[in-house]
């Protein structure tokens, strides 16, 4: 039996590089049709074409995402176009829509079918239904505990995947009418503007919010390796390329780690933190262990600190020079300490000494976001290394 799968979220092609390159085994992705990121940039044919190559050439899989519910204005080219994405070498569907099973399992042999999250499964009958119906692997609702998760693997022995870190839903696993109702935009169609993150006026003197503090399940691997999940899931096909870069990279440690007998303590604790620190949001692991209440939402307003962490994407190496060519993030100076980091998961202390224009003017501090920069360093770096400050 293999390691657990680690599956990350790619909203265009340079995240699905990122995710993979930083250890992520799949990564599921949104096609311009049928997905529920409408506001992502997603992916043309021949961008899916071109990302599964990339992930093949690893040894790794994509996945396409099918999981709006359909009315029937949607239905007219599903199929035609379920068709020319197996063409560019998808590895298996996420659908929530029953009627599209049949239709790939009949049709498509080797192509695994995987009932999304958005079809709320949460019990053992219910789980046997859909593996008779032919779905591979079923994404349960974000609400099912650990127990139940166990009991489920236990009785249908079909492959079970769960959310791990990332954004929850206020609703039943993203079955939610707020978004249309308040502002025309159908969620369950792609069309999400997270109205429970919205804060709402009240007699009160504090505005009211109903909003969930995100997942965070890095305490709780060893516990889903032991109870038989097959895949771990990371929630954020829009979130930022240093996002995905530090989760995939902190849960992949932890993931080898575990199975290595090798995460000590101390390294876990790194790790933990770094996964607090990416985001902006309180976090919390909701129903894993029990019924979630008040303390895993924000009730009376919330505050979100922007990372400041990241201070940008290094995209070559100046050999004339002998420096890292970057692209500046955030503020940075003389003297700040930071840490170099790469997708093999190699990491260099590193004390910013001189800083330099393109053209290797010195600069006092890097101050403009987007900029070119230049930092000297000793070694050529993998491409999507990054820096931040530590």
């Amino acid at each position: 039996m293999g390691r657990i799968e680690l599956l990350a979220p790619a909203g265009d092609l340079e995240r699905l590089k990122v995710n993979l390159l930083y250890g992520a085994d799949s990564v599921y992705i949104g096609g311009e049709s049928y997905g529920l990121r409408a506001n992502a940039t997603n992916f043309t044919l021949e961008e899916i074409k071109e990302g599964c190559s990339f992930a093949h050439k690893l040894g790794k899989k994509v996945f396409l995402t099918l999981n709006i519910v359909f009315h029937n204005e949607d239905m007219e080219d599903v199929f035609s176009y379920i068709d020319k994405v197996v063409e560019c070498g998808i590895d298996a569907f996420i659908v929530s829509d029953a009627f599209i099973i049949s239709y790939i399992k009949k049709n498509y042999k080797n192509v695994e079918v995987h009932l999304s999250t958005q079809n709320s499964t949460s019990n053992i009958d219910a789980v046997k239904y859909f593996k008779n119906e032919g779905v591979d692997r079923v994404v349960l609702a974000r609400e099912v505990g650990k127990n139940d998760i166990k009991e489920i693997i236990d009785e249908t022995g079909i492959d079970i995947e769960v959310f791990i870190h990332g954004a929850m839903c206020t609703c039943y696993s993203g079955r939610c009418a707020l978004s249309n109702y308040v502002t025309n935009r159908d969620a369950n169609r792609g069309g999400c503007a997270q109205v429970c993150r919205f804060a709402f006026s009240c007699k009160e003197e504090k505005d009211f919010t109903f909003a969930t503090k995100d997942l965070n399940m890095a305490k709780y691997i060893k516990d889903l390796i032991d109870i038989g999940v097959k895949s771990l899931k990371i929630e954020g096909r829009m979130r930022s390329l240093y996002y995905l870069a530090t989760v995939i990279g902190s849960y992949r440690k932890i993931i080898d780690g575990i199975y290595d007998n090798t995460l000590t303590g101390k390294e876990f604790s790194i790790l933990e933190e770094r996964l607090k620190k990416v985001a902006n949001r309180e976090t919390s692991s909701h129903y894993f262990l029990k019924e979630a209440d008040y303390n895993d939402q924000y009730y009376t307003g919330r505050v979100e600190v922007s990372n400041q962490d990241y201070l940008g994407l290094i995209t070559g190496y100046d050999k004339e020079n002998n420096c890292l060519v970057m692209v500046e993030r955030n503020y940075f100076k003389p003297g700040d300490k930071t840490e170099i980091f790469t997708p093999s998961g190699k990491t260099y202390s590193y004390v910013i000494d001189k800083i330099y224009d393109k053209d290797m003017n010195e600069l006092e501090v890097a101050r403009h976001p987007e900029e070119v920069l230049k930092l000297k360093f000793p070694l050529e770096l993998e491409p999507y290394s990054m820096i931040r400050l530590v």
